[in-house]
C-alpha cells in the first residue's frame, strides 16, 4: 500500500470492479490492475503523487484520478487491451492534438517524455495508458436555443479540420460493423433467448435492410473524422463554452453522425433544436442537408450495437455489477420493442433544414 508522509496507510476510494465471481475476475485483465499498479505506472513516468487515486465511471477503459504532491491532479487511462492497435490510439491523439492547436476546446493527452501513449507491465499484462489534464465542468443545458449554437459552432470548426484528412488506420462508420457483426455476435454467442430467437433474426434482418436502403438513397456520402460519440455526456460545458472530451470513438464517417445526439425530446422540439445547431455550425462548415435521413438509421445502428457491446463485455467483471439488468429475458424482450419502434421510425419523414 502507498503511504502518507505521516506513515498513515491512506484509504483508496478505488472501485475495483469485482464480480461476485471469482472465476470470471481472476482471468480478466484488468483484475491485476489495482491502486498500487496505477500509482506505480505514474510515477514511473516521474509523477511525484500523494498517493491519493480515485476510480471514475468508465467501463470501456479504466480510468483514475491521481493526486499530485503539489495539490494538482491528473487523470490516467488504461486502454482496453486488445481494443485498438497502437496506431489507432495515437491517431485519435494526433486529432484532438490538431484541434486543441486551434484552439478548439478539446483535452488532449499530456506529452510526457516526448509521448501521449505509454506503456506498463503489470504482472505478465502490459498495459498502454495516457495522461490527461483533469478537467472540471458541468452537463451541457441543450434546452438552452443559446448553448446549442455554441455547440454548433464547434462542431463546425471541428469538422472542418477534420475534413482536412481522413484516418487512416482507425475504423469507418458502417452497417456492417455496427449492425451486422453486432447481430450475428449475440445470435452465435446465444444470448437471445430461444423463445424470442425468431422475433429477434427476423426484426433484425429487415432493420439492417431498412438502413442499408437508407445509406444507399444518400447517394456518395462525405466522410471526415469525427468524435464518433458525442453525446452530452462527452460534453463538459465551462464557463460559455462546452470542451469536448473521451474521442476514444473516433472514427471517420457523416457529419450528422456527431450532430444527432444532441437532439432530444419530441419531433417538434428535435426540429427546432436541429435548427439553431446547423445554424450555427454553418458559420464554418458546410452540411450535406441530405444526411438527415440518416438520423433514425444511425440511431438504429448505435441501439444494435450497444446490445452487442454489453455482450461482449460481459466476461469484465464491472460489466455484471454496473448493468445487473442485462442478459434478462426481460432486457431482451424491451429490447425488441425498443427495435420494433424502431423499425415505425425509419418510415417517418426526416427533419428538414426548412420545414415550414
Amino acid at each position: 500500500m502507498h503511504k502518507s508522509k505521516s506513515g498513515n496507510v491512506l484509504e483508496q476510494p478505488v472501485d475495483d470492479a469485482l464480480s461476485e465471481s471469482a472465476d470470471i475476475a481472476a482471468r480478466h485483465p484488468y483484475d491485476v490492475l489495482g491502486p498500487d499498479q496505477v500509482l506505480d505506472a505514474a510515477e514511473g513516468l516521474g509523477l511525484q503523487t500523494s498517493a491519493r487515486v480515485f476510480a471514475l465511471n468508465s467501463y470501456e477503459n479504466r480510468v483514475y484520478q491521481i493526486g499530485l504532491e503539489d495539490g494538482s491532479f491528473v487523470i490516467a487511462k488504461f486502454y482496453r487491451p486488445e481494443r485498438w492497435s497502437d496506431a489507432q490510439i495515437l491517431e485519435e491523439h494526433a486529432f484532438t492534438q490538431e484541434l486543441a492547436s486551434l484552439e478548439i476546446p478539446v483535452v488532449p493527452p499530456m506529452t510526457v517524455h516526448g509521448k501521449t501513449l505509454h506503456s506498463f507491465l503489470c504482472g505478465t499484462q502490459t498495459f498502454r495508458f495516457s495522461l490527461f489534464p483533469r478537467l472540471a465542468g458541468r452537463p451541457p443545458e441543450l434546452d438552452n436555443p443559446d448553448n446549442l449554437q455554441v455547440m454548433g459552432r464547434f462542431l463546425g470548426r471541428v469538422h472542418r479540420v477534420g475534413s482536412q484528412a481522413l484516418f487512416k488506420h482507425r475504423i469507418e462508420l458502417s452497417i456492417e460493423q455496427w449492425a451486422v457483426k453486432s447481430r450475428a455476435f449475440l445470435i452465435e454467442n446465444r444470448f437471445i433467448p430461444a423463445a424470442l430467437m425468431p422475433a429477434y433474426e427476423s426484426l433484425s434482418l429487415d432493420l439492417i435492410a431498412r438502413i442499408n436502403k437508407a445509406f444507399s438513397a444518400c447517394g456518395q456520402l462525405t466522410h471526415l473524422r469525427l468524435h464518433g460519440d458525442c453525446h452530452p455526456g462527452n460534453v463538459l460545458w465551462r464557463g460559455d463554452q462546452p470542451w469536448f472530451v473521451d474521442f476514444d470513438d473516433a472514427v471517420n464517417g457523416p457529419a450528422i453522425q456527431d450532430l444527432w445526439m444532441m437532439l432530444s425530446g419530441d419531433r417538434d422540439q428535435r426540429q427546432a433544436q436541429l435548427l439553431e445547431i446547423i445554424e450555427a455550425y454553418e458559420e464554418f462548415f458546410d452540411f450535406d442537408a441530405n444526411e438527415l435521413t440518416l438520423i433514425e438509421p444511425l440511431r438504429t445502428l448505435r441501439i444494435m450495437h450497444h446490445s452487442a457491446w454489453l455482450a461482449k463485455r460481459w466476461t469484465d467483471p464491472a460489466f455484471p455489477r454496473s448493468f445487473p439488468w442485462f442478459n434478462t429475458e426481460r432486457y431482451w424482450a424491451e429490447h425488441i420493442l425498443e427495435l420494433r419502434e424502431q423499425l415505425a421510425a425509419l418510415d417517418e419523414p426526416p427533419l428538414r433544414l426548412f420545414p415550414y
